[in-house]
C-alpha cells in the first residue's frame, strides 16, 4: 500500500479459510514482559504490524535482547528488568504499547522520554500518569498529560486503584508498575475489561488474585514478584478477524473462515452482538493455546436486523463499534450504540468519522456524545449508496469499516490514507482479496 487512496467495489462471493493476524493486545504484552522476565521467551504468531514493532524496539532500549527468527517467531532475552534507555522512545502510533510501556518503566529508577506520531500525541495519557503519581512516579510533559513527556519512575509505593472508567490499559500499566513495588498493586474494575495482563503475568510465573465483588471486580498482585521467561503462542486477533468476518456477511454468497481467533469472552462482545442480529456463525476447533481459548470462526452471508446493544459490553468490543456500524448498515431495522464514549478518544474520533462515512454512503445514522445510532438499509431491498471518499484521519480501523463496506455499496468506497492499515493488520488487502474482495489502488 501506497500514500495514494484505496478503492473497493461491489464484486462477488468472498470465499476461503484465512488466518487473522496475531492479537495486537497479547503481542504487546509478549514482548513487554518478555522483556520484564529473567530469561527466554519465545514468541509464535506475533503480529508483526508496526506498532508492535514499536514495542519491540522500545523492548531494545529498555536493555533486552529481541529477535526476530522468522515469520511471526521472535526471542526476547529479558534481564529481569528495565535499564535507563540512552534516547527517546518513539511509540508511533501505538497506544497500547506506549501506556504499558510507561507502567512498566516506572517500577524502575530511571528516566525515559516518550513520544509518538501526530495521533498518539493528541491522545490522553492522563489516565495512566495520574496512578502512577500516585505511586511516586514523577512525570513532565505537556498539558493535560500529552506526549511528548518524560518519567522518572522508582522507589513507588503500593496503591489500590479503583478505574475512573473501564480499561485494560491502565489496569495493565498500574499492575505492571506494582510489579516491582515492594506492596504490590491492586486495581478495582468497574466492569470487566480484557484480561491479558492477569493471565499472561501468571504464564510467567507471577501471582494474580483476580475477585469478583458486589462493587467491581478486584485484581490483586503482590509486590516483589519476578517474572521467568517462558514460550507463548499468539491467538489470531479478533478485532482483525472481524473485517473478513462482516464482509462475508454482508456480501451475498460468501462463506469465509478464519481461523485461530482469540475467544476470550472478554473480547468478543462483537461476535455475540453480531448472532444477536442474526448472522450465520459457527464455531469448531475449539482448543486452548497459551492459556486462551481459540477457535476457528466461518462466516456466511445473512440477512441482520437491527439490535440494540447493552452498554456493558461496551469493554469487550470497543474496537470493535466502526466494523459494527457497517454491519448496521446493511442490517433491517436500528442498531443502538450506547456508553461508548471511549471511541472519541482512540486513534481518532471514531464516532464522528464513522457517522460521516455512513451519513455520506446514504445510510441514516445520529451521532452522540457517547452513543452512535445506525438505521440499516434493509440490504437487498435497498442496498447501502455508497460512493464516498473517506477521510480517515489516519485511523486504520476507520479505514477497514469503509473498505470493507465498499465491497457490498452499489458504488465504490474510498479511503485516504490506506497506509495506517498496516499498524494493526499487515497484509489485509491481500488477506481480503486472496478471498474474492476488489480491493485497488484509487483511480
Amino acid at each position: 500500500m501506497t500514500s495514494a487512496g484505496l478503492t473497493a467495489q461491489r464484486g462477488g462471493p468472498l470465499r476461503g479459510r484465512v488466518r487473522a493476524p496475531g492479537d495486537k493486545s497479547v503481542s504487546h504484552r509478549a514482548l513487554i514482559f518478555g522483556a520484564l522476565a529473567r530469561g527466554t521467551t519465545e514468541v509464535e504468531g506475533l503480529l508483526e504490524g508496526e506498532d508492535v514493532l514499536r514495542s519491540a524496539a522500545a523492548m531494545r532500549a529498555f536493555g533486552a535482547t529481541v529477535e526476530r527468527l522468522g515469520e511471526g517467531r521472535w526471542r526476547v532475552e529479558g534481564k529481569g528488568g528495565f535499564e535507563e534507555p540512552a534516547d527517546i522512545i518513539d511509540c508511533g502510533n501505538a497506544g497500547t504499547g506506549v501506556r504499558l510501556i510507561m507502567g512498566a518503566a516506572a517500577g524502575f529508577d530511571l528516566a525515559a522520554t516518550f513520544t509518538g506520531d501526530a495521533s498518539l500525541r493528541g491522545r490522553p495519557m492522563n489516565r495512566v500518569l495520574n496512578p502512577l503519581k500516585e505511586m511516586g512516579a514523577v512525570v513532565l510533559g505537556r498539558s493535560g498529560g500529552r506526549l511528548p513527556l518524560t518519567l522518572q519512575g522508582g522507589k513507588l509505593k503500593t496503591i489500590s486503584y479503583r478505574l475512573p472508567m473501564a480499561s485494560a490499559q491502565v489496569k495493565s500499566a498500574v499492575l505492571l508498575a506494582g510489579l516491582n513495588t515492594a506492596g504490590g498493586a491492586q486495581v478495582i474494575e468497574p466492569e470487566p475489561t480484557r484480561d491479558h495482563t492477569e493471565r499472561m503475568l501468571r504464564g510467567f510465573g507471577a501471582e494474580v488474585v483476580v475477585e469478583d465483588r458486589e462493587d467491581g471486580r478486584w485484581i490483586t498482585l503482590a509486590g516483589g514478584q519476578s517474572l521467568t521467561g517462558t514460550k507463548i503462542r499468539v491467538p489470531g486477533d479478533p478485532s482483525s478477524a472481524a473485517f473478513p468476518i462482516v464482509a462475508a456477511l454482508i456480501t451475498p454468497g460468501s462463506e469465509v473462515t478464519v481461523e485461530g481467533v482469540l475467544l476470550n469472552e472478554l473480547r468478543t462482545g462483537l461476535f455475540t452482538t453480531l448472532k444477536e442480529m442474526g448472522a450465520d456463525l459457527t464455531l469448531s476447533n475449539v482448543r486452548i493455546e497459551s492459556g486462551e481459548e481459540v477457535g476457528d470462526l466461518t462466516a456466511r452471508h445473512s440477512q441482520l436486523k437491527g439490535v440494540e446493544v447493552p452498554p456493558e459490553r461496551a469493554p469487550s468490543m470497543i474496537d470493535e463499534y466502526p466494523i459494527l456500524a457497517v454491519a448496521a448498515a446493511f442490517a433491517t431495522g436500528a442498531t443502538y450504540m450506547r456508553g461508548i464514549g471511549e471511541m472519541r478518544v482512540k486513534e481518532s474520533d471514531r464516532i464522528a468519522l464513522m457517522a460521516a462515512g455512513l451519513a455520506a454512503s446514504g445510510v441514516g445514522v445520529e451521532e452522540e456524545p457517547e452513543a452512535l445510532t445506525v438505521v440499516g438499509t434493509g440490504a437487498g431491498n435497498h442496498p447501502v449508496k455508497g460512493g464516498a471518499r473517506v477521510v480517515t484521519k489516519g485511523d486504520h480501523r476507520i479505514a477497514m469499516s469503509h473498505l470493507v463496506m465498499g465491497l457490498a455499496s452499489d458504488a465504490p468506497m474510498s479511503v485516504d490514507e490506506p497506509g495506517m492499515i498496516a499498524t494493526s493488520f499487515p497484509g489485509f488487502v491481500e488477506l481480503m482479496t486472496g478471498l474474492g474482495a476488489q480491493l485497488g489502488a484509487e483511480a
